[in-house]
């Protein structure tokens, strides 16, 4: 992991209530530090809950984050890192049914999508032009932006905390 410090956004869209101790569990073994996230009953999925956290930490936090909440398998979230001196910014989304989607980002948070992977898409298509449009399709990450939409329209008002990264 990098020295350069940057900052971002964990927005948990949805959880069990009974998966909230390991979330913030493995928050805090990662921020050697108390989270004190602040659940909020998702209107979206009922019997859900939902938080968010303004975090701040080394680049390639957002990725340790990821990987430890993925394991908790049955929730729905997603990590913003903002760009750092040396690092891209990123985007990681979870759901249970699509696992894991990362992207690089740029300064105004778009999605990135790199000269070889539209390579890719148009060598692979083989004069398909449907074959091009899944393929952009998965690079953009839509399937999990359809997916977690309803429940990013949901969190209107919900209130953010801070985690600091010690390192």
């Amino acid at each position: 992991m990098s020295s350069s410090i940057t900052r971002g956004v964990l927005q948990i869209h949805s959880a069990p209530q009974a998966l909230c101790p390991h979330v913030q569990w493995a928050l805090e073994s990662l921020s050697r530090g108390r989270t004190g996230l602040h659940w909020v009953p998702q209107e979206a999925a009922p019997g859900a809950v939902r938080a968010e956290l303004e975090w701040a930490g080394p680049a390639g936090t957002g990725a340790l984050m990821a990987s430890a909440l993925r394991t908790l398998g049955k929730i729905r979230f997603e990590i913003t890192e903002e760009p750092s001196p040396g690092n891209d910014g990123s985007r990681w989304s979870f759901t249970p049914d699509l696992g894991v989607f990362h992207a690089t980002t740029d300064a105004a948070g778009n999605v990135v999508v790199s000269e070889d992977r539209i390579r890719f898409a148009y060598e692979n298509a083989k004069g398909d032009p449907s074959l091009v449009v899944n393929e952009l399709s998965l690079a953009l990450g839509e399937a999990w932006d359809e997916e977690l939409e309803p429940f990013r329209l949901a969190a209107e008002g919900v209130p953010v905390r801070w985690l600091h990264r010690v390192s």
